[in-house]
């Protein structure tokens, strides 16, 4: 999956999309990357002498995946989108650089009604930065 069709699944847009192409897809998993670039806004100041990628940026791209993993399993009523709504046992364990590529895996574990249950992890070059659980529901957008 490209931009362009990553683009079709969620809502989300530059400069706040944190995911530049899908390379699996399934029922209860879905891969995913992101190249980061060394001019994004975000490393000038973050750190401004020592850029880093943010955690909670970390954890944005597992949810944005999650995203795109429920858009193919619910057909969006009335413009629904996933949010959010609880997020647990995060733990951080690698720096992200500029430059760096973000390989990003979330596992659907459990669904119930509009409650969709994951499980996400980021990683660089093979080696873990973030883990996370995850609840995401679907709410109407206005």
């Amino acid at each position: 999956m490209d931009l362009a069709e990553i683009k079709e699944c969620i809502p989300h847009r530059d400069p706040f999309l944190w995911l530049d192409t899908v390379t699996e897809l399934t029922e209860t998993r879905i891969r995913a990357s992101k190249t980061l670039q060394p001019e994004l806004p975000v490393f000038q100041g973050h750190y401004p002498n020592f850029p880093i990628f943010p955690g909670v940026l970390q954890c944005e791209a597992c949810f944005q995946a999650g995203a795109i993993l429920i858009s193919k399993l619910v057909t969006a009523a009335n413009g629904d989108v996933p949010v959010v709504t609880r997020v647990n046992n995060v733990q951080f364990r690698r720096m992200i650089r500029p430059g760096e590529t973000v390989d990003v895996e979330v596992e659907l574990t459990e669904r119930m009604a509009n409650a969709f249950y994951l499980k996400g992890k980021a990683s660089v070059g093979g080696k873990v930065s973030a883990r996370m659980e995850f609840v995401c529901a679907t709410a109407a957008a206005e």
